[in-house]
Parts: structure tokens; sequence; C-alpha cells
């Protein structure tokens, strides 16, 4: 990995982390005298707005940092963290506007924390885990689900349970890799 840790996808992820905070206070938050006059409505469009642009840093950051060989230490664990910061703020805020199911939620954020916990663990033992080609679909669909519940479209509380569903399955095939590896 190379050690030049200003690098733009580096920056992106930090951009991500940002964005992480700005997305829970407009979903959580609506009665912040800022936003007073303004109408839910809007507020879940730059909710969305966030989440796409979010969204897409992520895409791009891993692109460049592949692509043109900037896959740095700092990435690596900045990266993965700026995701885990998305999708909670984004699954959470959802959660509180009652919005998307607290076991889906429960679920998903429990499958993310052990996962990150087994590599960690993956790390101590000179094992790579990292993201799987279930793990991207996952990822997609958690993206996709939040999506939709943020626009409150049709499908999107089947969206999340598919969602639930692939987090579960990818989480299954992490542990799996790792007993194989490790043991």
């Amino acid at each position: 990995m190379k050690k030049d840790a200003l690098n733009i996808p580096n920056i992106l992820a930090f951009i991500r982390l940002l964005l992480a905070p700005i997305l829970f206070i407009l979903l959580v938050n609506r009665d912040l005298s800022i936003f007073q006059g303004i109408h839910y409505s809007w507020l879940d469009f730059f909710a969305g707005f966030i989440f796409v642009l979010a969204s897409a840093t992520d895409f791009f950051d891993g692109y460049i940092a592949r692509e043109f060989n900037q896959i740095t230490t700092l990435g690596a664990i900045l990266d993965p963290l700026a995701d885990k910061m998305l999708t909670l703020a984004a699954f959470l805020g959802l959660m509180m506007l009652h919005r998307a199911s607290p076991w889906a939620i429960y679920l998903i954020l429990t499958r993310e924390l052990f996962i990150t916990g087994l590599r960690v663990s993956a790390i101590d033992k000179g094992i790579d885990i990292s993201a799987s080609w279930m793990g991207k679909v996952k990822t997609v669909a958690q993206m996709f689900a939040i999506g939709f519940l943020l626009m409150e479209w049709p499908l999107g509380t089947t969206l999340l349970w598919i969602a639930v569903f692939l987090t579960l399955y990818s989480g299954y095939e992490y542990i799996r890799d790792f007993f194989k590896k490790a043991y």
C-alpha cells in the first residue's frame, strides 16, 4: 500500500464522512430553526440528494484507488468507516422517521459491527478478507433501499428486507472465508 495519504480517493472518503452527519441532521432534526418554513418533503429531497452524492463518492473513491494505484493504509481504514457512518446515519434516521423496521436496522447494523470486528481479527492474523462480490451487491442493495425509503417510494420496505437478506448472507460468506483461511 502507498503511504501518500493525501489523494483523491481519501479526500472523497473524507467528504463522505462529512456528509453522513448532514444527512442525519436532515432526517432527525427537522424542527431546527434553520429548517423553519421548509416542507418536510424538501428535507427528504435534500437528504436523498446528500445520500446520492455520498454514495457516488463511495463508487469513485474505490474506482480511482484501484485504477490509479492510489490504495493507502489510511484509505483502507477511512473508506469502510465512511461507508458505515453513511449507512448508520441513513438507517437510524429512517428508523426514527418510522420508515424502516427497527428489526431490519438491528440485523443490518449488528452484521456490520460483527464483520468489522472479524476484519480486525483477520488483519491481526494476516488474513485478507476484503470486500467480496456479494459484499458489493449487499452495499448496492442497501443503497437502493435507503434511496427508496428516503423518498418514500413504493417498494422501499421490500427493498429493505432484500437488503437484510443479502447483508446476512454476505456476512455468512465473510465468516466462512475467515474460518477457511484462519483454521
